[in-house]
């Protein structure tokens, strides 16, 4: 797709006061653009990087400086305007039908303009609605509902009975409706409880690859409408995540835990079993939260806490090796004052008194023991 910057303007419904033949086919960032990109730049300490851009024009705040021999649109919010006309330049998919290898089961009801790529299986009983992409190799079991305007990826699995709803993303690899991960201990083995209930995922959820969302025991694993979870993240049995939540790489929530509303979740984050996180609340990156997280509340560290508390109590492990130090010389200090005053005063015991506990609790053999460096 190439536009004219007039196209551009026009589109926009603003005015180009000078006339300008200057084209546009992509957008890039600042760093990379091509002299037929568009850019954007949000603050002042931007103006060399636009300077040395090749972009053909850079979207930016309406008190963005002047840079000379460079196109500027102002506008109010240059993010967001870039990211929606960045849309007009995604790429564009031809409809690509049902391929011949696609095998679709007779009770399978597929809705219009539905495409299946090479050698997906659409099994009994199976729905899919009309607008909907299926990627090659995927699998939809029985029983599946996806809703209208749904894009699957390659290679995604999407187990008995789950359902999606409309406008739903998932990429390569995601899995959902595999068994929950339960068992019990009988006195001599693990035995496999049976995973009967359904994953169900709400509209305009996006899931990326290779995540894994299991069914439930019994009842559902919710995923909320406009939630979106990244890639390599695990989903367990009985889980409900609340609306418009957010889910990074490699995080994982144990089984029958519930998110609310808005929650953001950072990378590497391990969340127990059975805990409720309230709506908006935020976990830092790799925390291990192993109890209930209040609305709003940011939380870090494991176990997860208050980010402030979790901070101070860093802020002072790092000075544990220096603070081990001070206190060896200080009982180091008091030992020979104790040794002068049993000289001035002739000593009133044959035996030695035994060393004094140090302020740390450990004995002075023991915490000269110990490597602080």
């Amino acid at each position: 797709m190439t536009l004219s910057i007039q196209d551009l303007y026009d589109r926009l419904q603003l005015v180009l006061e000078n006339p300008d033949d200057g084209e546009i086919n992509g957008v890039n960032t600042l760093e990379q653009a091509g002299s037929r990109d568009l850019c954007f730049a949000e603050h002042a300490s931007q103006a060399d990087a636009v300077a040395s851009s090749a972009a053909a024009l850079v979207l930016v705040g309406e008190g963005f400086p002047d840079v000379v021999g460079k196109r500027l649109l102002r506008v109010a919010e240059p993010r967001s305007l870039f990211f929606e006309i960045a849309v007009w330049f995604a790429p564009a998919t031809e409809s690509q039908g049902i391929h011949p290898s696609a095998s679709v089961h007779p009770t399978a009801d597929l809705g219009k303009d539905v495409e299946l790529g090479p050698g997906v299986v659409v099994d009994a009983d199976a729905r899919i609605g009309s607008g909907s992409r299926i990627g090659a190799g995927s699998y939809l079991g029985t029983g599946v509902q996806v809703g209208t305007d749904c894009a699957i990826g390659v290679n995604v699995s999407i187990l008995r009975d789950s359902t999606l709803g409309d406008r739903c993303v998932l990429h390569p690899g995601v899995r959902i409706g595999g068994d929950g991960f339960g068992f019990r201990w009988d006195g001599t083995a693990h035995r496999k409880i049976p995973q009967l209930g359904r994953v169900v995922i709400e509209d305009d959820v996006e899931i990326g690859c290779n995540s894994c969302v299991d069914r439930a025991t019994l009842g559902m694993t919710r995923i909320g409408r406009g939630t979106k979870i990244d890639n390599l993240v695990q989903v367990a049995h009985n889980v409900d995540i609340g609306p418009h939540s957010i889910l990074v790489s490699q995080s994982g929530v144990a089984g029958s835990s519930k998110l609310g509303q808005g929650v953001v979740v950072a990378g590497q984050v391990a969340i127990s079993d059975h805990v409720t996180v309230g709506d908006g609340a935020r976990i830092g990156g790799q925390a291990g939260v192993v109890k209930d997280v209040p609305a709003g509340v940011a939380v870090f560290g494991t176990p997860a806490r208050p980010v402030k508390q979790a901070l101070r109590e860093s802020a002072a492990l790092i000075r544990l090796p220096a603070l081990l130090k001070q206190v060896e010389r200080q009982q180091q200090t008091i030992d020979r004052l104790e040794r002068c005053l049993a000289d001035l005063t002739g000593g009133s015991s044959s035996a030695p008194n035994p060393p004094a506990p140090s302020a740390s609790g450990l004995s002075p053999d023991v915490v000269s023991g110990i490597e602080t460096d």
